[in-house]
């Protein structure tokens, strides 16, 4: 336990010379300004050392792209051949009543959904078009359908190490697989010091992508309609998610199950809409989309900057192969993790290829990302305004809500880890850091926030995805059981 505290020290460690530099800037200045000078100042020093490059490429993208083209070929692209039967384990078809856990397959699937479909589908696919060009939607979608498989891997290893204790809680996710699984391949020092990595940098996940983007964000919605202060509205968001992650998972599932399925209704059908009353327009978007793919005009980087754009804005919005929705896959009902992997690996699909695409058509089409200096959610509300004069008040309460669900779902995740670390008896002391950061991430800029949340995501891929590679063997053994069983009539249907 005291090794675990020190590493959590040592790795989260404020640069002294950062604060320093961050203080002489601020010395006249407010506490906001003070707090945002801060934070800014410790992200940029973060982003040289996290960011580190190979030929132009981050290397963490590589590893992600990588990863996910090796994971679909291990496992037979498994994202395709089991998409049908995911859909019917979804329905309930094969949820048995006797087995253990706290969600559902649908409730887990909600509680994960909930944590993808959000902003990084309405504000970070603006900000990929704005900055790498619509051509990043083609290189989204690509990442998105490979993702599935990245997810796949990491949601069956969730459950198949779970730990189920006591009282019926349930422990799971990278840092138990890494730690449990290396360990039973006989690299017991090497999962162990990935768990406690992939711990460290989930919290941080929790706090920056998960949480002060979505602060950020929504309150950039909201503004825009109704003049609130940040710092109010900061205090607001704070109480009403702490109220929520009290009550833990089961009350983050069933809160995700109500919410998930009507914003995504209600976005989708307003995104339908402007799609259909433009169909004429929509071939013409595609091929542009197709054609700076590879050709792309005016961006920076060239077609690496695209890439680069594409890869990140898919793992930020789908979370595919950094293990976070895993966490939230390990509590559902059954005693096979296949079937587990098999409904994770819809989430990016619903997220990235339907959701995202649907997003960029209408931001494509509209054509407000080449007319406007506007940025993240509020590009997103003027593409849906020019089209639906009042949707942008829909879309602010959409955006909260998408916010506020994405929030609960992510404070689970950290906690899961901050547990690992530190025992049960450390969650409040999580919680408090986590509502705290709630009010950080409604008053601090957004590309502070947007650079802090992508570092904190992404390396999340180093030490899950290794642990995957080395583990994708007994994956694909599992899995070929499991579909040798399915098709040969074994498996029991309740409904």
């Amino acid at each position: 336990m005291k090794q675990r505290w020190f590493l959590f020290l040592l790795l989260l460690a404020v640069p002294t010379a950062a604060l320093a530099q961050a203080d002489a800037i601020t010395t006249e200045r407010g506490f906001i300004d003070r707090l945002d000078a801060v934070f800014s100042t410790l992200v940029a020093w973060m982003a040289e050392v996290l960011f580190f490059s190979i030929g132009g490429i981050p290397l963490i993208v590589l590893w992600l792209a990588g990863g996910a083209i090796f994971f679909t070929l291990r496992m037979g692209f498994v994202n395709l051949r089991a998409f049908k039967h995911a859909i019917y384990v979804i329905l309930g078809h094969y949820d048995d009543p006797s087995e253990e856990g706290e969600l559902t397959h649908f409730q887990a699937l909600s509680a994960a959904l909930s944590a993808t479909v959000g902003l990084g589908n309405i504000a970070g696919v603006a900000i990929a078009v704005q900055v790498g060009g619509p051509g990043a939607v083609f290189w989204m979608t690509v990442a998105g359908l490979f993702g599935m498989t990245s997810k796949f891997v990491e949601c069956t290893l969730a459950h198949k190490y779970r730990t189920i204790r006591s009282d019926g809680h349930v422990s799971g996710g990278p840092m138990y697989y890494l730690s449990q699984g290396l360990s039973e391949k006989g690299f017991h020092v090497l999962g162990s010091g990935l768990a406690v990595l992939f711990s460290i940098l989930c919290i941080g996940g929790s706090i920056g992508g998960g949480n002060m983007f979505q602060a950020n964000q929504s309150f950039a919605a909201l503004s825009s309609l109704v003049p609130i202060p940040n710092w109010v509205y900061g205090i607001v968001l704070a109480l009403l998610v702490g109220l929520v992650i009290i009550g833990g998972i089961k009350r983050i599932g069933s809160v995700a199950a109500a919410l998930v399925p009507s914003m995504c209704l209600i976005y989708i059908l307003a995104a339908l809409w402007i799609l259909l009353t433009n169909l004429t327009e929509i071939p013409s978007a595609f091929g542009t989309i197709f054609n700076e793919a590879f050709s792309p005009r005016a961006v920076e980087g060239g077609f690496i900057g695209v890439l680069i754009q594409g890869v990140r804005r898919a793992v930020f919005s789908n979370e595919a192969g950094i293990g976070s929705a895993a966490i939230a896959h390990a509590a559902a009902k059954t005693h096979e993790p296949v079937r587990e992997g098999i409904v994770a690996l819809l989430e990016p699909f619903v997220d990235t290829v339907v959701v995202c695409n649907m997003t960029a058509l209408v931001v494509v089409i509209t054509g407000v990302y080449r007319d406007t200096d506007a940025t993240g959610v509020e590009l997103t509300s003027s593409a849906f305004e020019s089209a639906i004069g009042w949707f942008p008040i829909v879309l602010s309460i959409a955006v909260l809500l998408f916010a506020f669900s994405t929030m609960i779902s992510w404070s689970y995740y950290g906690e899961r880890a901050w547990t690992y670390l530190f025992g049960e008896s450390q969650t409040q002391v999580y919680r408090l850091i986590f509502v705290a950061c709630v009010f950080v991430g409604a008053v601090v800029n957004l590309g502070s926030v947007l650079d802090f949340s992508d570092m904190m995501l992404l390396t999340m891929a180093f030490p899950n995805m290794l642990g995957g590679f080395i583990l994708s063997n007994d994956v694909a053994a599992d899995l070929k059981s499991y579909l040798d069983r399915l098709h040969g009539g074994e498996m029991p249907v309740y409904k």
